[in-house]
């Protein structure tokens, strides 16, 4: 912010003293603070004090610095193998004799006041010291004194390759076999596994080797070429290039076997690139140019032809909207190389150029800071800019502010802008606005308003009736923003009266998103009817203006209305259709195979055979998009719709074969996650069809079960458990059924999980009472009513104690043959049938009260009165018969 102010200060100098280039101090104060390289702050240091060891605060810093858990920038030269901390963080000391008494100390300090990473550090610190002086010994204690204080830590990762990397250098040099056994396997995979780690031991070349050895038996030759470019890298370090040719040789035939690099050079390359573009391939063509840019240094004349070659190429990859960006994002790259070469003075208009495109480049793709970093060099670089340039450059450079929600930084650069003479109307009229949206951002609605009021006047007084129509509709955003809904309505249709006025291709961006922002106000409300005018209009002005990108934002909102606001499958699947051709235009690949998706589930949901086989069609051509862009996942489901597709179809020979390629697609994937998920799902296309319900327990029971369980997840296991014993019962399979009714059990109590432990009871049971097994069927349903809520608070929960004390009083009755304890169970029932009024369940129950008390316990008495309570029931229910037989 202080670099804008001095350049905005010698923009005002420069504009009162009418001088045509901008002076150094204003150039160089345009600098971006992004791009500024300054030198890192140092690292902290600290001071052996030698007369003074015994107090307690001497060591207090470093300790503080050295236990931290997390690796830090300054550890770098702690860890690194040429021991520069010794000169670069300790000072106060004349012989290394000092430094290692002092470490001593530190080290008994940070054991008693057991900070343990400070502990480790420290051993680790005092293990190289005395590796420098060949103490190997005593080297190996302090390292596993380091290891142990770690107790297996790996927060700071950089010292956990740097310890086992040291301990087993020292066990090799000891040639210690136990020892090295336990830790060179950790040590290499550490130094194979985490890049960019730092190289902390002379004879890391040996743990290397070892690797290598290991990878040539595996035959691994990806592995194999990572330790050979390891060696390679570490020999080099050491300026030992000799010892790291022939692992640089192997490297590259290692590359070249497994097709990651090229021998071509960057001029075959380059005349590869022209050769192609004739031919008009223009997926090798871009991929030449990135290879030929890679293999050398390149001037200015290279990457010009560079970029010239991919604008040429990439919109017919990637179809370039109308009115939509300038440069296709492939040339930034090239942008950046060219911007390396070295400038004639006459070039710097060409510089600025560079430093603009890439502006809008990144901005384009919301990159607002580095947006930002390239219209500050554009600046600095276009010396004979005139005044009208400059403050365009200005307006857009804070534009990039706002959106960057830098917003004072915006407001003092529009603040100079509108204070300078050099501004036309036009330019006012955008910084007035640009002002409003600033301040409305601040929530300085208030001054806000005053900006577009002075925007609109200013526009009204030029008769500019575009400007007009902008400075009304963010009036109606900003009472929008206020709560003022009414107002804002007001505005925003003066503004579309205004620029229903004018040209499309004039306001076509700007009016369209106008009346999408009235859309969204009506459908947010209640008058649907408008909202869906204004979408449409939107549409049309977007059709007519040949501006994809506002089609697709104006269909998707159309598919939204139609969808949730005012469900119509019909108009669905037309905008979906047309949204579909608008993502083939723009070559978006990914949007395109969602849309397919999207229309074969609406073709889906419409439930007749001819739609079933539009959503077949759909679905395969989504099908064949997942497929090109590799998106595994999303082709196993789409193969697995397919193959639900089919079953409602009834053509079941195409239903096993689609369901078990989508199940190879998610084991390729090597997601245990998604293949459970796939598995189930595979499932569920039986267990909730009409027919074959059988083949669902394959699914359940012999695949997604087992990945659940060995994943841990408990609640995915749940689920299938609940699934597989509904299945079974209803296939009479129920002493299979019987364990994964007591697994649902155990899960739904471990999970703390009521509704299903109270369901796990009920299931139990009924599979009890099938079996026969009564008092465990009896011991079971009393267990399902124990879980129920109390008091009861809905109907449900009273029609469920009705017929489960019903259930428990047939089984005592009819089963275990006790007609005492059957009535019981049958009172209950009657009392809770009664509370529900429900007069079937009742005229059930006193029929079955009157059996027992007529014929086991004889209470005539009882009897007379549970038949005539029955009789009233069943003629109101028009039943003609009691049958009172037992």
């Amino acid at each position: 912010n202080g670099k804008i102010e001095e350049f905005l200060k010698n923009f005002k100098n420069l504009e009162a003293t009418q001088a045509e280039e901008p002076t150094t101090d204003g150039k160089d104060s345009a600098s971006s603070p992004n791009m500024d390289n300054f030198p890192p702050p140092e690292g902290p240091c600290f001071h052996i004090c030698q007369d003074d060891v015994q107090a307690p605060d001497i060591f207090e810093s470093l300790m503080l610095f050295l236990n931290r858990k997390e690796y830090d920038r300054n550890f770098k030269n702690l860890y690194h193998f040429s021991y520069p901390f010794i000169n670069s963080m300790f000072y106060g000391f004349s012989e290394e004799e000092e430094l290692v008494n002092f470490f001593r100390l530190a080290r008994e300090a940070a054991k008693k006041a057991g900070m343990s990473w400070a502990l480790a550090r420290l051993c680790f610190l005092l293990g190289r010291l005395s590796v420098k002086k060949l103490k190997f010994s005593q080297a190996r204690v302090y390292f596993e004194e380091a290891l142990g204080a770690v107790a297996g830590g790996f927060s700071d990762l950089y010292f956990v390759i740097a310890l086992y990397t040291n301990l087993t250098v020292i066990y090799l040099t000891q040639k210690n076999k136990e020892k090295c056994a336990h830790v060179i396997d950790k040590a290499t995979s550490l130094l194979m596994g985490i890049p960019n780690y730092i190289c902390s031991a002379e004879l890391e070349s040996d743990i290397l080797k070892y690797a290598l050895k290991r990878t040539i038996f595996s035959q691994n030759k990806h592995a194999e070429a990572r330790a050979c470019f390891l060696l390679a890298k570490h020999y080099i370090a050491r300026k030992q290039h000799e010892e790291a040719l022939p692992f640089l040789e192997r490297l590259q035939l290692l590359l070249n076997d497994l097709g990651l690099q090229n021998n071509l050079s960057k001029n075959c390359y380059f005349k590869l690139a022209e050769s192609y573009n004739e031919k008009c391939l223009p997926h090798i063509v871009l991929s030449c140019i990135k290879v030929a840019s890679s293999q050398s240094s390149n001037t200015l004349t290279d990457s010009l032809k560079r970029i010239d070659l991919v604008i040429k190429n990439a919109p017919k990859l990637y179809g370039l909207r109308k009115l939509g960006q300038i440069l296709p994002s492939q040339t930034a790259p090239y942008l950046i190389q060219a911007l390396s070469s070295v400038f004639t003075n006459e070039q710097q208009g060409l510089c600025s150029t560079i430093y603009l495109s890439l502006a809008k480049l990144y901005s384009h793709h919301k990159r607002y800071g580095k947006a930002i970093v390239y219209m500050m060099k554009a600046l600095e670089t276009d010396v004979s800019a005139k005044p009208e340039e400059t403050i365009n450059y200005l307006v857009s450079l804070a534009w990039l502010y706002i959106l960057y929600k830098q917003h004072d930084v915006a407001l003092a650069i529009l603040s100079a802008v509108v204070d300078s003479s050099w501004s036309n109307p036009q330019q006012l009229g955008t910084a007035y606005n640009m002002l409003a949206i600033a301040l409305k951002r601040t929530n300085n609605t208030k001054e806000a308003a005053e900006n577009y009021y002075k925007a609109l006047h200013l526009s009204e007084e030029t008769n500019m009736i575009r400007n007009q129509a902008i400075a009304l509709a963010n009036f109606g955003a900003l009472c929008l923003h206020t709560a003022a809904s009414k107002l804002a309505e007001h505005y925003y249709i003066r503004a579309v009266k205004l620029f229903s006025k004018l040209p499309s291709e004039d306001c076509g961006q700007d009016f369209i998103q106008v009346l999408l922002q009235l859309g969204c106000y009506y459908v947010d409300g209640t008058q649907r009817e408008k909202a869906k005018f204004y979408y449409e209009w939107a549409f049309l002005v977007a059709m007519e203006t040949s501006h994809l990108e506002s089609q697709l934002q104006a269909i998707k909102l159309l598919c939204q209305f139609y969808s949730t606001v005012a469900p119509n499958e019909a108009q669905c699947v037309i905008y979906n259709e047309y949204q579909l051709s608008l993502a083939r235009k723009m070559s978006n690949k990914v949007l395109e195979g969602q849309i397919l998706e999207t229309i074969s589930q609406l073709y889906l949901s419409l439930g007749t055979e001819r739609a079933y086989r539009s959503a077949l069609e759909y679905t395969k051509r989504s099908l064949g998009i997942f497929i090109d862009l590799q998106k595994k996942e999303k082709e196993a489901y789409a193969w697995l719709r397919a193959g639900k597709i089919y079953y409602i179809l009834r053509q079941n020979e195409l239903v096993d074969l689609y369901i078990q390629v989508a199940q190879d697609a998610a084991l390729y994937t090597g997601d245990p996650n998604l293949g459970m998920e796939l598995f189930e799902a595979a499932g569920d296309i039986f267990f909730n069809g009409t027919w074959e319900k059988e083949k669902a327990v394959t699914f359940y029971r012999d695949r997604a079960l087992p990945l659940a369980v060995k994943i841990g997840n408990k609640t995915t296991e749940l689920r299938l458990c609940n699934k597989l014993v509904e299945l079974l019962v209803n296939l009479k399979a129920y002493e299979e059924s019987l364990e994964y009714a007591r697994t649902s059990l155990m899960l739904s109590v471990s999970l703390g999980n009521q509704l299903n432990e109270r369901i796990a009871y009920h299931r139990l049971a009924a599979i009890h009472h099938h079996l026969g097994h009564c008092e465990l069927a009896e011991h079971f349903y009393l267990k399902a009513l124990s879980l129920c809520s109390s008091p009861l608070e809905f109907e449900e929960e009273t029609l469920y104690y009705v017929k489960v004390y019903l259930i428990l009083g047939d089984i005592i009755f009819y089963d275990l043959k006790d007609p005492f304890d059957a009535a019981g169970y049958y009172h209950l029932a009657l009392a809770a049938a009664m509370d529900l009024g429900n007069k079937k369940a009742q005229l059930k129950i006193y029929t079955r009260l009157a059996i027992i008390y007529h014929n086991f316990l004889v209470d005539r008495e009882m009897s007379l009165f549970f038949y005539q309570k029955a009789r009233t029931f069943a003629t109101e229910l028009n039943v003609r018969r009691i049958n009172l037989a037992p």
